[in-house]
């Protein structure tokens, strides 16, 4: 059965990705979700199928469970992720491909995170050309990414997908007064959502509570009449973490909502490192990552090297 069940995130990892970052919680959150946006508008345009794209968002996941969220431009490694499951599984994508795809959604012709009200913007294709030097870039940076990424979830790309689960659950309980085609497509859209929460549900629980959770939202939605019994428990679920993933599926919406008004920069497109570090200023606060200063120190290191160097070769 390891085949359908996901590594979790320990208590001790989430802690640390909230207590030891420098970045205050709602920004962090804005980062995460800005991120699984875009990888799922890339995913489309790269018309992957939906369940490859998923699980680009949960190695996204993964990786900024353990990694630094300052390290790599955040569009970058969404890039790195959905390239490397497209790589591996049925459907791979070329770099060109990429590249191409989310040159466009970052321009300034895309619509992605523009709010609804605006007009669309005009379509300029010089704002989302990549010249050779530019993929050649963009390359090299998606590879590194890659590794790092291939190396922080110890190069285990499984993801065990909740989806199949909740149709075959839902053929279990046969909801007669619902057409199984709309209550199916009310769940996948709870667990599609799920994707993009900022409290990581696919690495707090696994896809068979997932699966019952998006369920039981969906059958609230429509109406649908539920067994009088705690069906949940069939699946393996107990009650108290059936409410805990119920609450946290259905307040998404909203708080993406409150987001965007208390982080205008996601109203303007994909937030990026430039943006997160301006609006560090605005609050007084500091942001750095350690591989910044590493870089840092080993240039400092490299340059009173080259002084030393260049005082011997004077006094000789």
């Amino acid at each position: 059965m390891a085949h359908m069940t996901n590594p979790l995130a320990t208590p001790d990892q989430l802690y640390r990705r909230h207590s030891f970052s420098a970045l205050p919680t709602e920004l962090q959150d804005a980062i995460f979700f800005s991120a699984q946006c875009l990888t799922q508008a890339a995913g489309i345009l790269l018309q992957l199928p939906q369940s490859a794209t998923a699980q680009a968002n949960v190695i996204l996941a993964r990786y900024w469970l353990v990694e630094p969220l300052m390290t790599y431009e955040f569009s970058d490694v969404s890039a790195a992720a959905i390239y490397l499951i497209a790589k591996v599984g049925p459907s791979p994508r070329s770099p060109r491909d990429v590249s191409n795809v989310y040159a466009y959604l970052l321009s300034t012709s895309s619509s992605f995170f523009r709010s609804p009200s605006s007009p669309p913007p005009a379509n300029d294709p010089s704002s989302y050309y990549l010249s050779d030097t530019a993929y050649q870039a963009f390359h090299t940076r998606v590879l590194a990414i890659e590794a790092r990424i291939l190396y922080a979830i110890n190069f285990d790309t499984h993801v065990a997908l909740p989806h199949p689960l909740a149709i075959t659950y839902l053929q279990a309980l046969e909801f007669l007064n619902t057409r199984k085609e709309k209550i199916s497509r009310r769940v996948v859209e709870y667990l599609n959502t799920a994707l993009l929460s900022p409290q990581m549900l696919y690495l707090t629980s696994q896809p068979n509570s997932l699966a019952v959770a998006a369920i039981y939202n969906a059958a609230k939605d429509l109406g649908t009449k539920m067994p009088e019994c705690e069906w949940w428990e069939v699946f393996d679920v107990d009650r108290e973490e059936l409410g805990f993933l119920v609450v946290g599926m259905r307040s998404v919406d909203g708080w993406a909502r409150k987001m965007r008004e208390d982080v205008p920069k996601m109203k303007e497109g994909m937030v990026t490192r430039k943006d997160i570090e301006g609006e560090m200023e605005n609050r007084g606060l500091h942001v750095g990552n350690g591989h910044e200063e590493e870089l840092d120190a080993e240039a400092e290191l490299a340059r009173r090297m080259d002084e030393k160097v260049a005082e011997m070769e004077t006094g000789v």
